[in-house]
């Protein structure tokens, strides 16, 4: 038989050049999209976002005096938030301290007064944020470098606007409450993962009573180091609500106390102005609002996670190129147990320990191998702390269960979930159905693979050096934040804080300061909704008392852009 060509005979042949050509411009789109290309002249995220700053110089005495009443302007507003709080915040139903009390009770029994008094109160510390914020971010003067107000400066103004909230009810959330009922099953010896304050503790307990609804059913989505830490707060105060309260308080405190310690030395290492990190960082109304006054766990898991990625860098990046293994080893490991430790608060926080790892193996040379390197050190003193904190407070490995809990909610301010909710509400009034729940289940899967994108492309171009891993931390969770389901006002503090240590540019710090601003304005303070008829009243008379007050300091504060000199001397040099 006449032998034949055998069937692979046309395969073996070089491939078309129109076929070789696809595949090379598939390479290198994907490899563009990764970042692993060369820096082009195309605009990357860390040209667009991030700029050097200078340290500056002192305020001059005009200057100091402006700063003296911009101080005094949000001690005041302060002051009002603490005061209105008593009637509109967000006040436990049983063992409320002032109900009943001639004077402290008094606002109680005055909702629209009370709720008055607190947005004026909100107003004024907003305002005096931002007119801050002249003297934080600075203007370049004809004689010399620019001018901030001093770290010193800074910090005495922060700890005066805190102070008054620190005394206050709790405001805008009544999470806390969550918290001392979790705690109080934790302490129980009871599962908080498997059952909720109303199973666990009875419908007409004292702690239940005053979690939301919403929650009172549900398992606790915290870290099992929270709830550790609420357990030891439990056998302190028992069932006294205020106690528990003000105890819980000082916790987020030691949380807001590391971010101020980290935020400008991580600010530092990237090149930026420390006091323009903290103004916009941790005197951010919304740090001010829902950390403090709000009692918010994020304080604790941000603290931690910030001081964790800051010792971390000091292995990397070390100040002191004379260190030795041992100290540098020290600072790696201190770090890693600390940004660990704040995942066991809530999980988001354990992604710096991918950006830390990604600026390890680039010190180590970049490749396969110190990439993996990296991830075995970090991943095995990571088991190490999720290990100890999960065995040693007795709650197991019960919280990989309830990470989705959150999700329960439906958040205006998510993307996706708007996406389906505004679709959903569009096949209504075409007379299509609700359709949001099917909805939901398309965009919010490609917002996750779209947050996902987004986080792998930052940890490679960590790798490849085109950006500082602090910027690339706050980048990726500033998508993952906003593609996630639910979205409290307080998780945009997950992106704010990082980016605010490295991202100098309008495009970021102009949205970011009007939303801040925004958002901490509409929010109500008693964590749920006035009738509307109180809302219109109070925000009306919120508008013309703030109104009057500006055209009262017209020419004592600096509310137009060019200065101005105060009517009378300066008091002081320095403020």
């Amino acid at each position: 038989m006449p032998s034949t060509p055998p069937l692979s005979a046309p395969h073996t042949t070089s491939p078309s050049p129109g076929r070789s050509g696809v595949r090379e411009r598939l390479h290198v789109w994907i490899r563009r999209a990764l970042g692993l290309d060369a820096p082009g002249p195309h605009a990357d995220v860390s040209v667009v976002l991030h700029g050097d700053e200078t340290e500056g110089r002192g305020l001059d005495a005009i200057e100091n005096i402006y700063l003296h009443r911009i101080r005094l302007l949000g001690a005041t507003g302060a002051v009002l938030m603490a005061v209105g709080a008593l009637g509109a915040g967000a006040q436990p139903v049983l063992q409320n301290p002032v109900q009943g009390v001639r004077a402290l009770g008094l606002a109680a029994r005055m909702p629209s007064a009370a709720l008055t008094t607190t947005m004026i109160g909100t107003a004024l510390v907003i305002l005096a944020w931002l007119l801050l914020g002249r003297f934080a971010i600075g203007r370049g003067a004809p004689d010399g470098p620019v001018r901030r107000l001093s770290r010193s400066q800074l910090d005495r103004t922060l700890l005066l606007w805190i102070l008054p909230l620190v005394v206050a009810p709790p405001m805008f959330s009544k999470d806390v409450y969550s918290y001392l009922a979790q705690s109080e099953i934790a302490a129980r010896g009871l599962d908080p993962y498997a059952i909720g304050p109303a199973g666990a503790l009875g419908v007409d307990h004292v702690l239940t009573r005053t979690v939301p609804n919403i929650w009172r059913d549900t398992s606790a989505p915290y870290g099992p180091a929270f709830l550790w830490i609420g357990e030891k707060i439990t056998y302190l105060t028992g069932e006294n609500i205020v106690a528990g309260i003000f105890v819980h308080r000082l916790l987020a405190l030691v949380g807001v106390a590391l971010i101020v310690w980290a935020l400008p030395r991580l600010a530092r290492r990237c090149g930026v102005a420390s006091v323009s990190a903290l103004w916009l960082g941790a005197a951010n109304p919304l740090l001010l609002f829902h950390l403090v006054a709000g009692i918010h766990n994020e304080a604790l898991m941000l603290g931690l996670m910030l001081a964790g990625v800051e010792l971390a860098l000091r292995a990397v990046h070390p100040d002191d190129e004379t260190a030795s293994r041992l100290r540098l080893a020290w600072w790696l490991a201190a770090g890693t147990a600390l940004i660990a430790l704040s995942s066991m608060i809530k999980v988001p926080s354990l992604l710096a320990l991918g950006f830390v790892g990604m600026a390890l193996a680039r010190k180590w040379g970049g490749g396969f191998r110190a990439v993996l390197a990296a991830a075995v050190i970090l991943g095995i003193g990571t088991c190490v702390v999720i290990g100890a904190v999960s065995w040693g407070s007795g709650l197991g490995f019960g919280w990989t269960k309830t990470l989705g809990t959150a999700t329960e909610v439906r958040s205006w301010m998510s993307i996706p979930t708007l996406l389906g909710m505004g679709t959903g509400l569009g096949g209504v009034l075409l007379g299509l159905g609700d359709h949001t729940t099917a909805v939901l289940s398309i965009t919010r899967p490609i917002a996750a693979l779209v947050a996902a994108f987004v986080t792998v492309r930052m940890l490679l171009a960590v790798l490849m050096g085109r950006i500082h891993p602090v910027g690339a931390l706050g980048v990726s969770l500033g998508a993952i934040v906003l593609l996630f389901p639910v979205v409290q006002p307080w998780y945009l503090l997950w992106a704010v804080i990082p980016l605010a240590a490295w991202a100098t540019r309008p495009v970021f710090r102009i949205p970011t300061i009007a939303f801040s601003s925004v958002v901490g304005m509409i929010l109500m303070p008693n964590g749920s909704e006035y009738q509307p008829f109180i809302i219109v009243q109070a925000s009306i008379a919120t508008i013309v008392v703030v109104g009057l007050i500006i055209v009262a300091t017209r020419s004592r504060l600096p509310w137009r852009l060019q200065e101005r000199t105060p009517p009378r001397p300066a008091e002081t040099a320095d403020a």
